[in-house]
């Protein structure tokens, strides 16, 4: 006989087992591990999501500086700020790798061109007051990526899919017409979004390391501009506007804190789980927008509720497809 502390180590109290028992007792353990795991993976999906959602917060308290000159400093604070993540968790070996491999780099470099698009229009719909515009390119995303898979990829459209695109394509239809504008920040975004995914999936490289690249490629550029802005008296950056000032550089620790997380939570949840919860950052965005006064038109009323059908059909098709298991890479 032996004495073993509990397996859930809740309590300080110890049982007797026998020999017999030490299996069970790794089981046990290992279900707590993966439980544990998995709520940790939880806290940290909703606070990437959340983050995300509120960045549009951030980026309306800066919308007294030109768009062009937040999206700069957000990509040029993101560099040193992405080298020290790297350096705490050494991993500056993926990094080296990656810049040995033209291949990698070259991906790199597109999916940088990509990102930057995706960033700069996000800024600049807060900006113009077109967050509703925002919350509807990234509710639209996902069946983007299913209808690239599709097309391109060579992928099979299932018919939930296939009802849940053609919802969505309805709703952007009927706000098309009524509001005699295509939304074309909307379709932008989703685009842009989802050709930087493609491209990502193309290189073998994690997602804080393939980031900090992306950023650096683009560094240079973005350094050159701000030179310029602040050489030629119109930067409003180091300027007498203390509270914009730090606010520009914390554009960088911004962008990169919810990708840490978002990586963490990755490793530790279902892609089904981590599906589901991508709507609440455009959840955020929209609620934002309605808060900020944005009008709410019929036409916008009307596609949205389409495009909630849609999302409500996509999460459905992806639930009921999805192979319920209780093996540790599920959670890992």
């Amino acid at each position: 006989m032996v004495f073993r502390k509990k397996a859930f180590n809740h309590f300080d109290t110890f049982f007797c087992v026998g020999p017999h028992h030490n299996t069970e007792i790794e089981e046990t353990e290992k279900i707590y591990k993966l439980k544990k795991n998995k709520k940790a993976g939880l806290v940290s999906g909703f606070i990437a999501y959340f983050w995300w959602g509120f960045l549009a917060l951030f980026f309306k308290y800066v919308d007294q500086v030109p768009s062009m000159e937040v999206f700069a400093h957000r990509v040029f604070w993101a560099v040193p700020f992405g080298a020290a993540i790297l350096l705490l968790r050494k991993n500056f070996t993926e990094v080296k790798k990656a810049f040995l491999n033209t291949k990698i780099l070259f991906y790199l470099t597109l999916s940088a061109l990509m990102i930057s698009v995706n960033w700069y229009l996000f800024i600049f719909a807060v900006h113009q007051d077109q967050i509703l515009q925002a919350s509807l390119g990234y509710y639209i995303n996902p069946l983007f990526h299913v209808l690239v898979g599709v097309v391109f990829l060579k992928e099979g459209l299932r018919k939930n899919q296939f009802l849940a695109i053609i919802i969505a394509t309805i709703g952007v239809l009927i706000l098309t017409i009524n509001y005699g504008k295509f939304p074309l920040i909307s379709i932008s975004l989703a685009t842009s979004f989802t050709v930087y995914a493609v491209i990502r999936k193309k290189v073998d490289i994690g997602a804080m390391a393939g980031l900090f690249i992306e950023t650096l490629i683009i560094f240079p550029f973005v350094a050159i501009y701000i030179f310029w802005l602040m050489k030629n008296n119109l930067a409003v950056f180091g300027f007498n506007y203390q509270p914009l000032t730090l606010a520009l550089i914390l554009a960088g620790p911004f962008t990169i804190i919810p990708l840490v997380t978002f990586a963490y939570a990755a490793r530790r949840l279902r892609l089904v789980t981590i599906g589901m919860m991508q709507f609440l950052s455009p959840t955020i965005q929209f609620l934002m927008a309605l808060y900020f006064g944005e009008p709410l038109t019929k036409a916008y009323i009307v596609c949205f509720i389409c495009i909630w059908v849609a999302v409500g059909i996509f999460v459905y098709d992806a639930i009921s497809n999805s192979q319920v298991s209780t093996n540790e890479e599920d959670f890992l």
